[in-house]
């Protein structure tokens, strides 16, 4: 069976307005806390979770992580992002994968909307 990615955890300054970012996106969040670790947001998503937990000094922004979502619209998605003040690195344009825009959340990750034209099989392979 090949890998298939079930997690993804970023850490955020502000993780208030983390959330408020990637909700705008579509995602809905659920609070948790595993024993007595950090109260994070988790969000379960087609078969992987996507979790945004608090930076902190032991485990600081994760800043260079850059982040893909396939959206039902980049152009609403991305005129959203924009309606709540948020700043786009790449404003939609077509590529070979689809509508694709870019956004910096507000810890800098890169966050890429993507999406893909009907019909299409964007799914890379990788043969040793």
């Amino acid at each position: 069976m090949p890998a298939r990615l079930n997690l993804v955890v970023i850490r955020c300054a502000d993780i208030e307005t983390s959330v408020g970012f990637y909700c705008l996106l579509g995602l809905a969040f659920e609070k948790h806390r595993h024993g007595a670790g950090p109260e994070h947001y988790a969000c379960a998503n087609g078969g992987s979770t996507f979790e945004l937990y608090p930076a902190s000094h032991r485990f600081p922004v994760t800043a260079g992580t850059r982040l893909g979502f396939e959206v039902e619209s980049c152009d609403e998605v991305a005129a959203s992002l924009l309606r709540a003040g948020h700043a786009l690195s790449l404003d939609p344009v077509d590529s070979p994968w689809g509508r694709r825009a870019v956004a910096p959340d507000p810890d800098g990750h890169q966050v890429e909307l993507i999406s893909s034209p009907r019909g299409a099989e964007n799914v890379p392979t990788c043969t040793p």
